[in-house]
């Protein structure tokens, strides 16, 4: 070291607030500020303000779909042909509605359902139902033992 005086080598830092994001440009309090200094103020009215557009175009375009059609839709049910044909089996076999839902594990009420032709189809039970038909004509056609 030597004797002489000692001298920083540092510079001055400068700490500024971040300049204000699009939120704060918009904010009153920014905008009369700017209105004071006598900057330019751009303001614009927009069409659907205070509106959910997003929300109204889309359900109005629905409403009017479903306003405009016309069919009347219903579900598939089980053919009379089929509610026959599991009634006959089960009453060939002299089971009840309960003991073929176990046989088959199914619910009693799947059962009643499809025989009442209450039921509406689905792919498990189309899988079942005509395989319950087939069954009993296999059982039905073999020789006795």
């Amino acid at each position: 070291m030597s004797g002489g005086p000692i001298t920083q080598d540092w510079e001055p830092v400068v700490i500024r607030k971040k300049a204000p994001n699009a939120a704060a440009k918009k904010d009153e309090k920014a905008v009369n500020a700017a209105r004071r200094s006598g900057a330019e103020i751009e303001t614009l009215k927009k069409a659907t303000a205070g509106t959910n557009k997003a929300a109204s175009s889309s359900t109005t375009l629905n409403t009017r779909k479903l306003d405009e059609e016309t069919e009347n839709l219903a579900h598939e049910r089980v053919p009379s042909e089929l509610k026959k044909a599991i009634m006959q089996a089960r009453m060939d076999k002299k089971l009840t509605q309960s003991q073929l839902a176990q046989i088959i594990n199914e619910k009693p009420q799947v059962i009643q359902e499809y025989e009442s032709g209450k039921a509406i189809p689905n792919q498990q039970g189309k899988r079942w139902a005509p395989q319950t038909k087939a069954r009993s004509k296999a059982k039905s056609a073999r020789p006795p033992a």
